[in-house]
């Protein structure tokens, strides 16, 4: 793999993180609002009467299967922040390796932090306020082009 392919995977990975997490917390939320049913049927009662006969309980199947997606959500996501964590050592070495400072920053600021361009831009200027041309959205997507074409 690249080292572009790499801080984009990174970038990749740490969605598809978040998505599992928001996925557990909809399950875990709807294990939570189960409410107990009841329903009513005619039948003999114990005490020998025949009748309306009031039954109430919880829906243990919609739970069984809420609680199964549950855990192998849990489980998916362990494995899936593992490999972020390696991914994000492999990203992180790599933009260590970058000589310039000011791209180091910037790419911390996108790949890693995931931030949009005209974020990038806003910090930039406000850690380097002296700066003769300020930075811009366009000027941080050029400078991350050029670096990459260059290599």
């Amino acid at each position: 793999m690249t080292s572009k392919e790499v801080l984009i995977q990174y970038s990749d990975m740490a969605e598809e993180v978040k998505d599992i997490r928001k996925r557990i917390w909809k399950f875990q939320r709807e294990i939570a609002s189960l409410e107990i049913v009841s329903d009513s049927v005619k039948g003999t009662r114990t005490d020998g009467t025949y009748g309306g006969i009031k039954i109430t309980g919880y829906p243990t199947p919609r739970y069984i299967r809420k609680k199964a997606a549950l855990e192998k959500n849990k489980e998916l996501l362990e494995r899936k922040e593992t490999e972020l964590l390696e991914l994000m050592f492999q990203a992180e070495e790599y933009i260590e390796s970058i000589p310039m400072s000011e791209l180091r920053l910037m790419f911390r600021l996108y790949y890693i932090d995931g931030r949009t361009w005209i974020q990038v831009a806003y910090q930039m200027n406000k850690m380097y306020p002296n700066r003769r041309i300020p930075y811009t959205e366009d000027n941080c997507k050029q400078r991350n082009k050029r670096f990459f074409e260059n290599i």
